[in-house]
């Protein structure tokens, strides 16, 4: 009996370490997330089109006061943080007009980018307005380009990132899938659905290895926006939007704050 209990102290005892000592690493590495100047770059995903709330002084670059960015930077107080993602961005115009705020106190940065350098807007126009086999080969076509060019390109903006940043944490988001398949949902084809989501794995593939071959961290969306896709009854990602077309397949408020909030936080 006396054995039993000093072994139950003991084991108390260093259940009670362990948890003091998880939760100063974990204050630690919250302390350590928010150390720093905080910089959002990137394209639509990450201003926060579709989400609503647009800054007036953004202009087309339309940044949203609910896009996952402003909502981290509002949770976490920042040294500092600056927004510069801008509606449309693809790598050249991240590389020649937003990366002005990195610098030596730049101690996190997060990027979504190459959805658009590899036609995105071009591939939905297609699938919408015209047939399996146009949305089929239209969307060969960008991943051809996936493949071959997209690399070098992001190659390009991550190298500037940590040049500019070299102290920073970087967390590149990546794109979710847009459709969820097997329902029974009016649009587009079974047909088109799934090329459209095996496409925007395929992008997200080929970020992520770069990402890794930079020593950043990716933040997949997919798993946040699982059961809220198009067609799921409960969808976080505009369908096309006839009376405001730039929204189209974009999050909605919730897709920021449920789908790409929680994806960087956990990268972040």
């Amino acid at each position: 009996m006396r054995r039993s209990r000093i072994a139950g102290f003991l084991a108390s005892l260093l259940l009670a370490t362990g948890t003091a000592l998880a939760g100063a690493a974990t204050a630690q590495a919250s302390e350590t997330a928010v150390s720093g100047d905080y910089v959002a770059l990137g394209d639509s995903y990450s201003s926060g089109v579709g989400a609503g709330g647009y800054i007036a002084s953004s202009g087309d670059c339309k940044r949203s006061t609910k896009a996952f960015p402003q909502l981290w930077a509002a949770a976490n107080a920042p040294s500092a943080f600056h927004f510069t993602a801008c509606a449309g961005a693809r790598t050249g115009d991240v590389l020649a007009g937003q990366l002005g705020p990195l610098g030596s106190a730049t101690g996190l940065v997060s990027l979504s980018v190459g959805g658009n350098d590899a036609g995105f807007g071009d591939v939905m126009t297609t699938c919408v307005l015209q047939s399996d086999s146009s949305c089929l080969s239209r969307i060969n076509t960008a991943r051809a380009y996936v493949d071959s060019t997209l690399p070098g390109q992001l190659d390009k903006v991550y190298t500037a990132i940590r040049d500019r940043a070299p102290n920073a944490r970087v967390v590149v988001l990546g794109y979710p899938r847009f459709y969820q398949l097997g329902t029974s949902c009016l649009g587009l084809s079974e047909t088109k659905r799934k090329a459209i989501n095996d496409a925007s794995d395929h992008l997200n593939t080929a970020i992520a290895k770069r990402v890794a071959n930079h020593g950043f961290t990716f933040g997949d969306v997919r798993p946040s926006f699982a059961g809220h896709e198009i067609c799921s009854g409960s969808s976080w990602l505009h369908s096309v939007n006839w009376l405001n077309i730039g929204e189209s397949y974009h999050p909605t408020a919730a897709g920021q704050s449920g789908g790409y909030l929680p994806a960087f936080d956990r990268a972040a």
